[in-house]
């Protein structure tokens, strides 16, 4: 047994909640990188079954630019989506805990805002950046090959 005052129990408790603060980040970042791979992967295929569509679109008009930029915004609109999805759940879920831990002394809830819009913002230039190689094959797509499959 060790004996405390208020303010070291205090800061003992405090670094026990940052090292689990931290576990988080580090399952977040991991989430991230397993994100990505899907959007990447989601594009590519998306890329690939709407090969004639991409051909007829570029055969009327549409510029290999155009055709980039319409990829990822669809990439951004997923990473948007899923951010939000899991700005939502994570919220509730620190409702449920906070609920759960009162007895145990857990009375506030707090929710960062800044970093949760800094989350959302980089969950949206992360589907920016899992788009550029789907993108890319897609504005490289030989219009009348590509017309020509089914």
């Amino acid at each position: 047994m060790t004996i405390q005052d208020q303010a070291q129990y205090k800061a003992q408790q405090e670094r026990q909640v940052n090292q689990l603060l931290n576990l988080v980040y580090g399952l977040l970042a991991l989430a991230v990188v397993i994100a990505l791979i899907g959007i990447a992967n989601t594009l590519a295929l998306s890329v690939y079954e709407r090969t004639r569509e991409l051909g007829l679109l570029r055969a009327v008009g549409m510029t290999r630019g155009q055709l980039r930029a319409m990829v990822r915004f669809e990439a951004l609109v997923i990473s948007l989506f899923g951010a939000a999805e899991g700005l939502v759940l994570g919220s509730l879920l620190g409702c449920a805990v906070v609920a759960a831990l009162r007895s145990s002394g857990v009375s506030q809830l707090a929710f960062p805002a800044a970093q949760l819009a800094g989350l959302a913002v980089l969950g949206g230039l992360a589907g920016l950046l899992a788009a550029v190689a789907p993108s890319r094959r897609a504005a490289r797509l030989d219009v009348l090959a590509a017309i020509a499959t089914e």
